[in-house]
């Protein structure tokens, strides 16, 4: 047990201990306003950043949408080039070569047509309406419950 005093003793004077000084109760308020003021004011520092961010990154997507549009056209054009030189090579005649890629397309646009009005006819249904309808019931239910519990919090 003396050892460890000598030892402590040895290795010099030791820092003193940081103890709050007794200042009261009004430098322990200031203390609190100023780490809640520091605190917001980075929340808020943070929340222009963000929505800075944001900001960019919906225009950033409508440019890559719309090179994506441009993007797709040109290349269903090209395949439908390519297609055509294709059937004409084929059927040794432009003209019968782009009247069977038209009837392709036209097939094509009748078949997305039938199965669009199909998707509709299954949306209609009356067990898909129920869901429909207890979804958002649900989805109401839950947003009502998240500003109760915000009202009760503030």
């Amino acid at each position: 047990m003396h050892d460890a005093v000598r030892d402590n003793e040895a290795a010099g004077p030791s820092e003193p201990a940081s103890h709050p000084k007794p200042g009261g109760v009004f430098d322990e308020l200031g203390q609190l306003a100023r780490a809640v003021r520091n605190l917001f004011g980075a929340q808020l520092h943070l929340l222009a950043a963000e929505l800075g961010l944001a900001r960019s990154a919906v225009s950033w997507m409508l440019a890559a949408g719309l090179a994506a549009t441009i993007a797709g056209v040109g290349l269903g054009l090209t395949l439908l080039g390519l297609i055509g030189l294709l059937l004409a090579k084929w059927l040794h005649s432009w003209i019968l070569a782009f009247a069977v890629l038209a009837a392709l397309e036209a097939l094509s646009l009748l078949g997305a047509i039938i199965l669009f009005r199909r998707c509709m006819h299954w949306m209609s249904l009356p067990a898909t309406r129920q869901e429909w309808r207890a979804i958002v019931r649900d989805t109401m239910r839950k947003a009502e419950q998240d500003v109760n519990r915000g009202e009760g919090e503030g």
